[in-house]
């Protein structure tokens, strides 16, 4: 476990600044026919424009700068020449290195007019991480996050993905704790001042099963069901809990 000072705090704040204000540009080209790739090469354009890397790019021998998730695909998807249409949600993921500190930030958003039912995975997708984020407290525990997460997901008919979880960051793109969308409360890690988490529900309409596909990397929900992803780095502080990846802040 690893508490952060106040300089590196205002590093971690600069470097999520960044993922943020690449991913509010990149909603500006979600449209029909645009391809994931071209997604990719802007974000990365737009990364290092602002004196900041790609963190996703060769980790682990990840070949791109962003996840470019679509449907069905719950994480990892992998940019392409796949255009995307009418009716469609993509997830895009980002990471960011800047001055040796990490930003990891994801949103899901329409493309065009989608469904009513994409519309209401979308929400829920989003008021979930918002009720993990309102948990993310001194005092309380790790699964205090988990417990408000799954809770909210199922109590609307929806399924969280168990099989990938939320992350401490800060030098390292992951670090402890690991934190599950699911989980009773009140046991695991007690949250402290210094603590930088990445809190990410991820959300299938029809299953909480995942399979991985022949690339290693795309993972999609099991019955094909539609799946949103929403990612915030906080951080915990004596105040409460800062929001690192949103310009309302900045």
């Amino acid at each position: 476990m690893i508490l952060k000072s106040p300089r590196e705090m205002d590093l971690l704040r600069d470097s999520n600044r960044i993922a943020a204000e690449v991913l509010k540009k990149l909603e500006d080209l979600i449209e029909p026919g645009i391809d994931t790739a071209e997604l990719d090469r802007f974000a990365e354009a737009e990364v290092r424009k602002r004196g900041a890397e790609p963190a996703f790019k060769g980790y682990r021998g990840y070949p791109n700068t962003l996840c470019t998730s679509i449907n069905e695909v719950v994480v990892h998807g992998i940019p392409s020449s796949r255009k995307l249409e009418e009716g469609d949600i993509i997830s895009l993921d980002i990471g960011t290195i800047h001055r040796g500190y990490y930003g990891d930030k994801a949103v899901t958003l329409p493309v065009g007019t989608i469904s009513e039912e994409a519309k209401r995975l979308l929400q829920v997708t989003k008021a979930a991480l918002a009720l993990g984020i309102l948990k993310a407290k001194p005092g309380h525990r790790v699964s205090d996050i988990s417990h408000a997460i799954q809770e909210y997901v199922e109590e609307n008919g929806m399924f969280v993905v168990k099989a990938f979880v939320g992350h401490g960051i800060g030098k390292a793109l992951h670090e402890e704790p690991q934190i599950p969308n699911f989980g009773p409360p009140g046991v695991g890690t007690v949250l402290k001042p210094g603590m930088v988490l990445c809190i990410e529900p991820m959300v299938n309409l029809g299953t909480s099963e995942i399979l991985i596909l022949e690339d290693k990397w795309t993972a999609i929900s099991k019955d094909r069901s539609l799946s949103a992803h929403f990612e915030h780095t906080v951080a915990i502080t004596e105040k409460g809990t800062e929001i690192l990846t949103t310009l309302d802040c900045h």
